[in-house]
């Protein structure tokens, strides 16, 4: 059993958990469940805007802590100030030390698309995202079967959420293209063994429907790979561990943007 394996079994142990705990009724209750979310696109494409999905992480499986001493509230805000274009925030606790809230104190601090990372497998996650106050869900190809993602994009939609599909490899993509996807992420990171490489996103880039946002994910660590990853068409960057590996994650991404 893999460390993606492993997660997933926790999760779905969580899950169930929390549907015991807070019901559907009392998610549909929450104060950001009818607000109107942003566009993902509009904010990837916006000019002022850096197409850098910035990403708040305490802990990973295979670095352990990066940084816990830093506020979500603080980093997030920081980052829309820097010019992301969205936020990534992880809510998984077990592995990450993710929690659900940081979504909620993300979605106050900022006025820019917030993504809640997680693993998701259950419709219950997808209408938690949104009474937290998500615009974005994170769908991993490598943990769902093509039905499981068009159920959950199409709950997703119904609930006025953008979906972000992350694949791994070309496999993965061409059986999970779905027309309720926003956007769809190469991840550079292999989910099995945490091992990591940028040439995965050039490898898929002509691979992914044109009428999809494209993503780069983790493996980013200076500007002259954004610019190189512009070129092939990709539209976002989600940058994480190169920003809170910082003691003030906020004061690292405004230094890096200075070189796009």
């Amino acid at each position: 059993m893999n460390i993606l394996d492993k997660i997933v079994a926790h999760k779905k142990i969580e899950v169930e958990r929390d549907k015991v705990r807070t019901t559907y009724t009392q998610l549909e209750e929450s104060e950001y469940f009818h607000r109107e979310t942003y566009s993902f696109k509009e904010f990837l494409l916006a000019p002022e805007r850096t197409g850098i999905i910035a990403e708040f992480k305490r802990k990973s499986p295979s670095k352990g802590i990066i940084n816990d001493d830093a506020l979500v509230k603080d980093v997030t805000k920081d980052y829309a100030a820097a010019g992301a274009s969205a936020c990534s925030v992880l809510t998984d606790y077990g592995f990450f030390m993710g929690r659900k809230m940081d979504v909620t104190r993300a979605r106050r601090a900022t006025n820019i698309p917030i993504l809640r990372k997680d693993f998701m497998i259950d419709e219950y996650q997808v209408i938690e995202a949104k009474s937290l106050g998500a615009d974005i869900i994170l769908l991993i190809a490598a943990i769902l079967t093509p039905a499981e993602i068009k159920n959950l994009a199409g709950l997703a939609k119904s609930l006025e959420l953008n979906v972000l599909l992350e694949v791994h490899n070309l496999e993965e993509l061409e059986r999970s293209i779905d027309s309720n996807l926003d956007a769809i992420g190469v991840n550079n990171r292999n989910l099995a063994d945490f091992t990591v490489t940028v040439e995965n996103s050039f490898k898929l880039a002509e691979h992914i429907p044109n009428e999809f946002m494209k993503i780069s994910e983790s493996a980013i660590s200076d500007t002259e790979t954004i610019k190189q990853l512009k070129a092939a068409g990709f539209n976002g960057f989600l940058i994480g561990e190169n920003f809170m590996k910082q003691q003030d994650p906020g004061a690292a991404m405004r230094e890096f943007v200075k070189g796009l």
